[in-house]
């Protein structure tokens, strides 16, 4: 048994070293755009996602939360439209922060099908906790780039997608 082990290292070495030489597994993708926004995208969503985890909270119920509170009483329609979602998967959404008390649907008077949705009480005192933990985060996580390249990025990236 020694001796196999003794051929053996001889081919792990050489193993590790061409991986050294070797390029990246994903270098085939590291010139796409999309690819980079993915993983970038990726690593800012993985920190915020553990520290609104305390809240038992996701990224899509915080943005949820911040957009009512700027659009107080909007309509779900309105509001899947500001998430680019289709309306349905707005409904899953607003159970959970209404089942947690931090927003209302209110039926609204001219049209009685309709309803506007509201932060409570409690979702606006934690959404400013939350606005808080989701800027930490995102400098936390472009901890790399200067004050100019992160604003240029965010230019960048709004050019892209409005």
């Amino acid at each position: 048994m020694a001796k196999s082990s003794k051929l053996a290292e001889p081919a792990a070495e050489a193993l590790l070293d061409a991986s050294d030489t070797q390029a990246p597994m994903d270098s085939a993708l590291e010139e796409l755009i999309g690819y980079a926004l993915r993983r970038a995208q990726l690593k800012l969503f993985q920190n915020l996602i553990s520290r609104l985890a305390v809240h038992d909270l996701r990224p899509a119920q915080f943005s949820v939360l911040a957009i009512i509170d700027q659009n107080p009483g909007l309509m779900q329609a309105d509001l899947a439209k500001a998430l680019a979602i289709e309306p349905p998967q707005v409904v899953p959404l607003l159970n959970k922060l209404e089942s947690r008390a931090l927003a209302v649907r209110v039926r609204c008077k001219p049209d009685k099908r309709s309803y506007g949705i509201f932060l409570s009480k409690t979702g606006e005192t934690l959404l400013k906790e939350l606005k808080q933990i989701a800027t930490e985060s995102d400098l936390d996580s472009t901890a790399a780039l200067s004050v100019a390249e992160r604003e240029e990025l965010l230019r960048l990236l709004k050019k892209v997608y409005q």
